[in-house]
This record gives structure tokens, C-alpha cells and sequence, in this order.
């Protein structure tokens, strides 16, 4: 007789295979039925965070090309003062191109609201809500050229390819709503990273961004991709689905739980339901006039952001966690020989709609809960560019950007670039800091969220980054 001989508990991945399908497979098998799935079949499912958190989701405005920080909102009477005078100190040891003498702003400065807020003629309406913004103008990288700046804005490295913020923190905490994505991306720019600026990379492909057009479209005009198919109706379509998943269950069946497989499964389960309200969430023909006009809609020179700065407030509003709007086309904040011009026009575009979200958010109480930011990949020098007096270079070691909303002290500046506003020189405030601190005020601690992957766990602030209290409400 053969002794009894006690098998060992099955694991997980043993569970997976004999069962012939992953998770993912699960999912979208539950999709297919008339049932919603349980959260725990749903990796987009909402998820606790850590600790409480201070704003429940996130606007990211981004200004593609570095706007020049010292003629919008860091006044430097000392440039004022030596115009024209040769650098006094030391030019960093890698720069993009030149910089030539001191060039002053052209343009005037004036103190704004109760907290008496430094900003450029060129922004009159921003000026007019400097009192719900928290500055940050000790902002540094470590990248003097487009690519890698932005690479290291959106992912946390200027040096390999990761995933980006708005799909750590779609994977940290889930959508509020089943039927969109964690992360849209609003008119992005397929220049300097292109998609890997939105890329979900290692994590779960049900993360990655989901584009709504590019940046050197109309704005009407941008849509998600192959979103409706007027030409197969939702039974043909769940029916197609079906097909794909025994397709699917078969491949499981000899190679065991897949991951990039159940990333895919996923992605087609999100993508079905998303025909049942991005176009309702993507239009605003039920927007009032009032609105409309707040955002600039009613002006050929603000249509265009304005158009994409409601666009956002929508998809904020109906539970998407990351919302990012590109202000393009590619690299118009790059003002190396137009700054006179180019500026001028730019700021003339943003200005109108950035202050009509704000003042839009906070009427509806969403401000609150929403974390708005506003920047580039990098600022510019105080010196003009080579022998012209009409243009800043690339400038990552000291710029600006500003919060406002859930989480951040407003009519609040932190930290200070030296008297010229080349370098952060006071509080300095790296973009490693900054990423840890917008998941501190998500609920998400930095060092925490974690993905392992090749033998090593992953984070947004890679081995880096702390957490900036002080600009903390």
C-alpha cells in the first residue's frame, strides 16, 4: 500500500493555469454578461490610498517648451538694474546653445491680490486668481534639452524609458468611473517622447494614456481613435469580443497568466465601455453660453486651449483620475529668437482659459478635490540668446510653475532662483520632490508605490524625491 502523500497548497499561477485563464480573461468573461464585474476582477476599480488624501484627482496644463519664468511670474529687479551686463557668475558647465549678456523682461511687473503676488502684464486674468495659486519658483532639473526634460516632467527620468505620472497614479489608485480610462491625455505632442510621455511602459497597459488627438489639430476636430464603428452594432460587437476571448483562453491554456495578454484583454474590456459616455463626456454642445465664454470659446485667439481646458474640467468632473491638456503645437513656448512676439501670443492663448478653469472648478466646489499644475519641461535663461536681444535659451536649473486647488496653501510662493533667476538658489524644489509631493497629495506615498519588474521594485521618484510640506495646506 502506498503511503498517504499530502500535496502541497496550489499557488496562485498553478490556480491560473489549470483554470485556462488569467485575470484579465475573467474580466472580460464577467464583461460579456449582463453583470458588472466585481472590483477585484477590475484593475481599474477605485482603490484606498495610503494615508487620507488631500484632492481625489489631477489637472496637468503643459506648456510644451519652456515658458520663460522671469517675464510672467519671477520679477527680478536686479535684471532691471544690469541689463545688458555680462553674466556675474558662472554659466552652467552644459548648456543647449549660448547665453549672451543680461537681457531685463520686457515687460512690467505689478503686485496682484491679498497675498500681493508677483505677475507679468502678459497674464491679466491669472492675475486676477493669484490668491488660489501656490508657487513654486525653485523648480530644477537635470536635462537642457526638450526630450529629456519632458521625459523627466512626465516619467521621472530624462535617461530610460518609464512609465509616465498619470499612469502611477492610475495604477496607485484606479478610475472613479468604470466606463473611462484613469488617464486622458488632451491634444498631446508626438515630438520629444511622443507617446512615451504618456506611456504606462512596465505597468499594466490599462493604464497607459489614452489620447484624445494631437497637438497641432483644432481641438473640435480631436477624438479618440476608432472610439465608435457605426458600421457594427454593440451585439456584433460583443459577440467579436467573445471570439477574442476563446482565442484568448487558449493561449492561457499552454502558456499560463500573461501579462502583456491580460493588459490587452483589459484594454478591449475599457475600450467597450467607453463608447457609452466618452463622446457625451468629449462634447460640449450642452455647455452653457456663459461657459463658454469663461473659457475663451467665443475668442479665435483662445478657442483653441479653451476649448481643451473645458474638455478637461469634464473629464475631471466624470471621475477621470489624470487629466493632462498640451498647449502646442510642438515647442511654442520655445522662444529662442521670437521671445518679443511668440510670448506674448502664447500667454495671450492660455491666459483667459487657465483662470476660467480655476474660477469654473471652484464654482462647482471641484477645486477642492482637484489638483491643478501648471507648467513646462524647464524655464529660460536671464541671458538673451547668443548676440540677440529677442530670445532666452533652455534653462533647467531654476524655473517656475503653480498649484492650485485640494491639497496646496493658496496665495502661497515657495522657494526663490537667485537674483538674475538662473539657478533655484532657496528651498530649491527638484522635479523628483515635486512628483512625491503631488502623490502626497493624491494619498500616495512615494516611496510605497512600487512595481517590480526585472528583479527590482520601481517607482515614479526612482531612488529620489521628497515630499515639499511646506507648500502643504
Amino acid at each position: 500500500m502506498q503511503p498517504h502523500i499530502q500535496k502541497a497548497p496550489i499557488t496562485r499561477r498553478e490556480m491560473l493555469q489549470q483554470s485556462c485563464c488569467g485575470f484579465g480573461g475573467l474580466a472580460l468573461a464577467s464583461l460579456l454578461s449582463d453583470n458588472s464585474f466585481a472590483a477585484t476582477d477590475n484593475p481599474l476599480a477605485p482603490r484606498a490610498p495610503h494615508f487620507a488624501p488631500k484632492a481625489k484627482r489631477m489637472i496637468f496644463l503643459f506648456m510644451h517648451g519652456g515658458p520663460s519664468h522671469m517675464d510672467l511670474f519671477d520679477y527680478k529687479p536686479m535684471l532691471d538694474r544690469h541689463d545688458g551686463d555680462p553674466l556675474p557668475f558662472e554659466k552652467p558647465k552644459v548648456q543647449f546653445e549660448s547665453t549672451g549678456a543680461l537681457m531685463k523682461s520686457p515687460w512690467e511687473f505689478k503686485q496682484h491680490g491679498q497675498s500681493g503676488a508677483w505677475v507679468s502684464e502678459l497674464f491679466p486674468n491669472i492675475a486676477s486668481v493669484v490668491d488660489d495659486l501656490c508657487f513654486i519658483k525653485s523648480m530644477h532639473g537635470s536635462n537642457a534639452a526638450h526630450g529629456g526634460a519632458i521625459m523627466k516632467m512626465q516619467t521621472g527620468s530624462d535617461t530610460f524609458v518609464r512609465p509616465s505620472m498619470g499612469s502611477w497614479i492610475g495604477y496607485g489608485l484606479g478610475t472613479e468611473n468604470q466606463n473611462l480610462p484613469s488617464f486622458i491625455t488632451i491634444c498631446p505632442s508626438y515630438q520629444h517622447g511622443g507617446v512615451r510621455n504618456y506611456s504606462s511602459q512596465f505597468l499594466p497597459a490599462v493604464y497607459h494614456g489614452t489620447p484624445i488627438g494631437e497637438t497641432r489639430m483644432k481641438t473640435s476636430d480631436a477624438t479618440i481613435d476608432f472610439l465608435n464603428n457605426p458600421d457594427v452594432s454593440s451585439h456584433v460587437q460583443r459577440e467579436q469580443l467573445a471570439m477574442l476571448r476563446q482565442v484568448h483562453e487558449n493561449q492561457l491554456q499552454q502558456t499560463g497568466p500573461d501579462r502583456e495578454l491580460e493588459g490587452r484583454i483589459q484594454s478591449f474590456e475599457l475600450a467597450f465601455r467607453m463608447q457609452t459616455e466618452a463622446p457625451e463626456v468629449m462634447s460640449i454642445a450642452g455647455e452653457t453660453e456663459a461657459t463658454k465664454k469663461l473659457y475663451g470659446l467665443d475668442d479665435p485667439t483662445t478657442k483653441e486651449f479653451g476649448h481643451r481646458c473645458l474638455m478637461a474640467r469634464r473629464f475631471s468632473e466624470s471621475g477621470v483620475r489624470f487629466v493632462q491638456a498640451t498647449h502646442g503645437p510642438d515647442r511654442k513656448w520655445d522662444n529662442h529668437s521670437d521671445l518679443l512676439t511668440s510670448l506674448p501670443r502664447n500667454t495671450r492663448e492660455v491666459d483667459k482659459p487657465v483662470a476660467g478653469l480655476l474660477k469654473d472648478l471652484k464654482s462647482r466646489g471641484l477645486l477642492d478635490e482637484t489638483l491643478v499644475l501648471w507648467g513646462g519641461e524647464f524655464g529660460r535663461t536671464p541671458g538673451s540668446e547668443g548676440g540677440r536681444r529677442d530670445g532666452r535659451d533652455h534653462n533647467p536649473h531654476g524655473f517656475t510653475m503653480f498649484m492650485a486647488g485640494g491639497g496646496v496653501k493658496p496665495g502661497f510662493s515657495y522657494g526663490e532662483t537667485d537674483d538674475f533667476g538662473y539657478y533655484a538658489a532657496i528651498d530649491k524644489v527638484h522635479v523628483h520632490d515635486l512628483h512625491a509631493t503631488i502623490l502626497h497629495i493624491l494619498g500616495l506615498d512615494h516611496l510605497k508605490l512600487t512595481y517590480r519588474v526585472q528583479g527590482r521594485d520601481f517607482r515614479l521618484t526612482d531612488v529620489e524625491g521628497n515630499v515639499v510640506h511646506n507648500v502643504l495646506a
